[in-house]
C-alpha cells in the first residue's frame, strides 16, 4: 500500500503478530468449558422456580434405574412405542420416589455434598447414561426375541432404541412438569391460606384442597367427562351401525329376522352380525356329510329392554318362539362390553352337534371392554345372572329325559359375566351340564376360588382342582386335559387359560405383590428372564393387554380354534372322531383368521 512519499509497505501478517499479542479463538470455548466442568448444572437459587428448577441428582439416578426396570420382558412381546410410553412412565415413577427420599434427607439432615462432589456427580452421569441405555436397550432387545420365540413370532423385531430412549425422556419429561405444576399450584396456595390461617394448618388446606382437585380433575374432568365421554360416543355409533357384509336374516330361527320378537335396529351391532352371520344348515351338512338343522340364535340386544329381568324375560319368549328348548343342546353364552361373542366357540358348537342346538345372550353395554370394565364391571354379571336364572327356570319346566343339555360359556369379560351368574363352582355344577370359559379375567369369581382352593404342587396357570374330577384348564387341549388323576366326570368345566394371558393375570396387587404366576416353574410360553419388580410389572402387564392379540393362538389373549377341543370334552358330539376335529379346527381358522399386528382385536 502507499505511504504518504510515495513508497509502499508489505501488509503484516498474522504469523508477524507477537503471540502474545495474537486473539485465541479457543480462549472462550475453553472457558465455558472449564465453567461447565465446575458446574454442569443450572442452579439459579431461585426457590420460586419449582416448575423449571434444575432436576434432583437422585431423583435422575432413580429414574434411570427404574427404566432399565421397564427393558425387562413381560408376558407378551411388544413394540418400541409401547416400551417408550412403559420407559417414560416408570421413569417418571422412580424420579418421583427419588426426589421424594432426596427431600427427606434434606429435611432430616444438614449435610450437604461439597460443589465438587455435586459437579463430579452430574459429569459422571453424563458419561456413563448413553452407553449404559444403549446397552440396556441392547439387552431388551435380545430378551424380546427370545420371547417371541417362545411364542411362535418371527425372530425379527424393530426395535428403535433411539426413539424408545426419546420417547420414554419425553414422557418422563412431560408427568414431572405437571407434578411440578401442582406443587407450585399447591405452594402458592399454601400462601393465600397464611394470610388467614396459622402457617401448619395452611399447610394441611393446601395439601387436602390440591388433592382433592388433582383426583377430581384426573378421574372426573378429564377420564369420566373426557375419555369415557369420548368412548362413549364412538361406541354408542359403531353400536348403530352393521358391519360390512352383514344381512338381515330372513330365517325364523333368528333373532332379528320378520318374525323375531326383537327387531333388526335393536340388537346392536355385535348383535347383527352375530345373527346375520350365522350357519345354515346346508353349510353344516356339507361339512358333517349327514343331514343338519339350521342352528337357533337368539340375541337380545341393549336397546330391546329397559331393565335386566326384562330382557331376561324377552330371551326366554324367543327361544320359545324359535323352539330352542326342543333342540339337544341350549347354551347361554355371556357378551364382552361391546356384546361380542366369539364366532368361532359358536360355530364349533354347531358344526359339532349338527346344528342341534340353541344360542342365547342378552347385551348388557355397547362400551368396548376396558370401559365397560371401568364403569360397569358389575353390570354384566347381574344381567347374565338374570339371563342364567330366567333361561334355568324355563328350562327346568321341560320333562328331564327330553331336555336339551343346558351349557354355558363365555370369553375375557364374558366369562367373568359368566362366572358371576353362579355363587361358586359347587353351583355352577349343580346347575349346568357343563361350560367352556376362555381367557376369565383376575377378577372372575369362581375362577378365582378354583385357583386359589387347587390341589397342592399344581402352578396357578395350570390348576388341578379336586384331581381333575370336573374341571380342567388348558393351553394346548390334546395335552391338558388329559391331566388329573380322577376319572373325568360330566359334568365338565374346561378353562381355556393361557400362561403368557395378561388379561388372566393383571390385578391392582401387581403394583406392590409378587404374584403366583411367576413362581417357578414358570408357563411354558413365559420366558425366564422376566421378573416382579414393584410398581414396574403392573404398568407393563396394563401395557400387555394392550398388545395381547399380537402373539399367535395359544399365546396371550389369543385362544383359536381350541374351543373346539373344549367343547369336545364338555358335551361329546354323537358320531365324532378325532379327524372331525382336526377338520373343524382348520376350517374354523379360515373362517375366522387372526387379525394381524399388535392392534388385531377381534371385538
Amino acid at each position: 500500500m502507499p505511504n504518504s512519499a510515495g513508497s509502499t509497505s508489505p501488509v503484516p501478517r498474522p504469523e508477524d503478530t507477537p503471540a502474545a499479542t495474537r486473539p485465541d479463538p479457543w480462549a472462550a470455548v475453553r472457558r465455558r468449558g472449564a465453567a461447565f466442568v465446575a458446574r454442569p448444572y443450572w442452579d439459579p437459587g431461585l426457590p420460586a422456580l419449582v416448575v423449571r428448577r434444575w432436576p434432583d441428582l437422585t431423583a435422575c439416578l432413580t429414574a434411570l434405574f427404574f427404566f432399565w426396570l421397564s427393558l425387562t420382558p413381560s408376558l407378551v412381546p411388544r413394540p418400541w412405542y409401547y416400551q417408550g410410553v412403559i420407559g417414560g412412565i416408570t421413569a417418571a415413577i422412580g424420579y418421583g420416589i427419588g426426589a421424594t427420599l432426596s427431600g427427606l434427607f434434606r429435611l432430616l439432615f444438614a449435610w450437604r455434598p461439597p460443589p465438587a462432589v455435586r459437579a463430579r456427580s452430574w459429569l459422571s452421569l453424563y458419561l456413563i447414561t448413553p452407553p449404559l441405555v444403549i446397552l440396556l436397550l441392547s439387552q431388551s432387545a435380545d430378551m424380546q426375541r427370545e420371547l417371541r420365540r417362545l411364542q411362535a413370532l418371527p425372530p425379527t423385531l424393530t426395535w428403535h432404541s433411539l426413539m424408545i430412549a426419546l420417547m420414554s425422556l419425553g414422557v418422563a419429561a412431560l408427568l414431572v412438569a405437571i407434578a411440578r405444576s401442582v406443587r407450585l399450584g399447591t405452594r402458592v396456595l399454601t400462601r393465600l391460606l397464611h394470610r388467614f390461617v396459622p402457617w401448619p394448618v395452611a399447610v394441611g388446606l393446601a395439601l387436602s384442597l390440591s388433592s382433592i382437585i388433582v383426583v377430581f380433575g384426573t378421574r372426573d374432568v378429564v377420564f369420566e367427562r373426557g375419555v369415557l365421554s369420548v368412548a362413549d360416543r364412538v361406541a354408542a355409533a359403531k353400536d348403530r351401525s352393521t358391519d360390512e357384509g352383514v344381512l338381515r336374516p330372513f330365517s325364523p330361527l333368528l333373532s332379528g329376522s320378520p318374525d323375531s320378537l326383537v327387531s333388526w335396529e335393536e340388537l346392536g351391532n355385535k348383535g347383527r352380525s352375530f345373527t346375520g352371520g350365522a350357519l345354515s344348515g346346508e353349510e353344516i351338512a356339507r361339512f358333517n356329510g349327514r343331514p343338519a338343522q339350521t342352528p337357533v340364535r337368539v340375541y337380545v340386544g341393549r336397546a330391546a329392554y329397559d331393565d335386566y329381568a326384562a330382557g331376561a324375560r324377552l330371551a326366554v319368549r324367543e327361544l320359545e318362539r324359535t323352539g330352542a328348548f326342543d333342540r339337544s343342546v341350549l347354551a347361554v353364552a355371556g357378551t364382552t362390553g361391546t356384546g361380542w361373542i366369539n364366532p368361532t366357540t359358536v360355530e364349533a358348537l354347531e358344526f359339532m352337534h349338527g346344528g342341534d342346538t340353541a344360542v342365547v345372550t342378552m347385551q348388557y353395554s355397547y362400551l368396548p371392554s376396558w370401559a365397560s370394565f371401568v364403569v360397569d364391571r358389575e353390570e354384566a354379571g347381574r344381567a347374565t345372572r338374570a339371563l342364567v336364572d330366567a333361561v334355568h327356570a324355563r328350562w327346568e319346566r321341560e320333562p328331564a329325559d327330553s331336555r336339551p343339555k343346558l351349557v354355558v360359556f363365555g370369553e375375557s369379560m364374558g366369562a367373568q359375566a359368566v362366572e358371576a351368574a353362579f355363587d361358586d363352582m359347587d353351583d355352577l355344577l349343580a346347575r349346568t351340564d357343563g361350560a367352556l370359559l376362555v381367557g376369565p379375567p383376575d377378577g372372575s369369581p369362581v375362577h378365582r376360588e378354583v385357583t386359589r382352593d387347587r390341589d397342592p404342587a399344581s402352578p396357578v396357570w395350570r390348576p388341578l382342582y379336586r384331581d381333575g374330577a370336573h374341571v380342567r384348564f388348558a393351553q394346548f387341549p390334546e395335552r391338558d386335559l388329559r391331566l388329573g388323576a380322577a376319572d373325568w366326570e360330566h359334568p365338565r368345566v374346561v378353562y381355556l387359560q393361557n400362561a403368557s394371558d395378561p388379561v388372566v393375570w393383571w390385578s391392582p396387587s401387581l403394583m406392590f405383590q409378587r404374584p403366583e404366576w411367576l413362581r417357578e416353574p414358570l408357563g411354558p410360553d413365559v420366558t425366564e428372564a422376566i421378573d416382579w419388580f414393584a410398581l414396574v410389572t403392573f404398568w407393563q402387564t396394563t401395557v400387555d393387554m394392550a398388545v395381547s392379540y399380537g402373539a399367535p393362538a395359544p399365546h396371550g389373549h389369543r385362544y383359536g380354534s381350541n374351543p373346539v377341543d373344549a367343547w369336545e370334552a364338555v358335551i361329546p358330539p354323537a358320531e365324532w372322531h378325532a379327524a372331525d376335529t382336526g377338520r373343524l379346527k382348520a376350517l374354523l381358522e379360515l373362517r375366522h383368521p387372526p387379525r394381524s399386528g399388535f392392534t388385531g382385536k377381534p371385538e
